[in-house]
């Protein structure tokens, strides 16, 4: 059975430090496949993937994590949202009148910021903001990790395009656990440090042909390490008819019937998953009576 589209979480039991692992394939699919994207840019929402996989198996609560580039540069806009039940759906906008898009993370996204929210099921929204002014998606989120949590945190992402139909995507995170007492401990800070540089010798060819067990066993066979069981990632959209209908409650009633006396419908499109949801003027009404049943519709 294959381990891609797995999230695999792992704890080093004698450092303190805990590990995620990570590696996308059909889960990708339909996103790098939505649209026409460029060979860049199915790399930049492939990292995002991985890396918002890594970042949701961070909290603590039910809800869901949303990284979004907002940028100045050929790529003008990139999101990734995920739920804690490791649901992945991401988009990107860029410039289309370009013949040809840089290959460097840099270039590709200039004078642009990482927004990374977090959405609880119930409590308060967070949100954290950080410069893309480094050379990787992986170094940007350390340095979130750095600026936001205080934790060291050591992110490494990678990415096999050699497949133009088969996009495939991989992270590792590793993080120093909080203690009452601890957190600037300098032998955890030697220990953290040690495992990162383990985990720098990983390579693509050894990511994406090993088994996990391999991997793990290939970087840190002489660190006691715990596995927990491993986590399916999936590719789905939370977008219906129902959030399409509360949408349009706040429209103007006048407004919707003009359109549909224009266009025969009202038609919505799911900007992930191309989802269409069409309403007619008996939908518009029930809408606004607040008595909609998306059963009962005639579209």
């Amino acid at each position: 059975m294959s381990d891609f589209d797995k999230l695999h979480r792992f704890l080093f039991t004698q450092a303190n430090v805990r590990g995620e692992l990570v590696r996308l394939d059909e889960s990708l699919k339909n996103i790098v496949h939505s649209y026409e994207y460029p060979v860049q840019i199915q790399t930049l929402l492939s990292e995002m993937a991985a890396a918002t996989s890594l970042l949701t198996a961070t909290l603590k609560f039910k809800g869901e994590i949303s990284l979004q580039i907002q940028s100045k540069g050929p790529v003008s806009y990139a999101v990734l949202n995920a739920t804690h039940e490791q649901t992945l759906r991401g988009v990107a906008r860029w410039d289309e009148t370009l013949e040809t898009l840089p290959d460097t993370f840099s270039e590709l996204l200039t004078q642009a910021v990482l927004v990374i929210t977090i959405t609880p099921d119930e409590g308060e929204r967070y949100q954290g903001v950080v410069a893309l002014d480094k050379p990787s998606l992986a170094e940007c989120i350390e340095g979130y990790f750095a600026q936001s949590e205080q934790l060291a945190t050591s992110v490494h992402l990678m990415t096999d395009m050699s497949d133009p139909k088969n996009a495939k995507a991989s992270g590792v995170l590793l993080q120093v656990l909080p203690t009452d007492a601890s957190a600037t401990d300098v032998s955890q800070a030697n220990e953290f440090a040690h495992i990162s540089k383990l985990t720098e010798t990983l390579t693509k060819e050894e990511m994406f042909s090993l088994s996990v067990e391999d991997i793990l066993y290939r970087l840190y066979h002489q660190e006691d390490v715990e596995m927990y069981p491993a986590k399916d990632v999936t590719f789905a959209c939370s977008c219906s008819k129902e959030r399409s209908a509360e949408a349009l409650r706040h429209v103007e009633k006048s407004e919707l019937h003009a359109i549909i006396a224009e266009e025969g419908a009202i038609k919505m499109n799911c900007q992930y998953c191309h989802a269409e949801y069409r309403f007619d003027s008996i939908d518009v009404e029930a809408i606004h009576n607040g008595n909609f049943d998306v059963s009962s519709s005639n579209q």
